[in-house]
């Protein structure tokens, strides 16, 4: 089963560009959960590293103040968006503690 991340909100994460699936073990099967979260922290690491790199060439006088701007906001979106999935998790797990058995 092949899955789609084109209409992902992860594709927002790279700046429209759509996160490559991670491989599995297994027999085939789609991408799990784990796999989905371990997407997103990727895309927050290459953000971060575009946003260095980025941030380098403006100092360095190679690079335009405006493309190390995007990329640092970009970079500072990605992560705001991370923290909030983060919480909610915590949240769910919390919720799902609190119940009765």
């Amino acid at each position: 089963m092949a899955v789609n991340f084109d209409s992902a909100p992860i594709s927002l994460l790279k700046g429209g560009a759509a996160p490559k699936p991670v491989a599995t073990p297994g027999d085939g099967a789609a991408p799990g959960f784990g796999d989905a979260l371990h997407a997103i922290l990727a895309s927050v690491d290459t953000s971060a590293g575009e946003a260095n790199t980025a941030v380098t060439g403006m100092l360095d006088g190679t690079g335009d103040v405006h493309d190390a701007m995007i990329a640092m906001q970009r970079a500072q979106s990605t992560l705001e968006l991370t923290i909030q999935v983060r919480n909610k998790l915590v949240a769910a797990y919390q919720e799902i503690m609190r119940m009765p058995v």
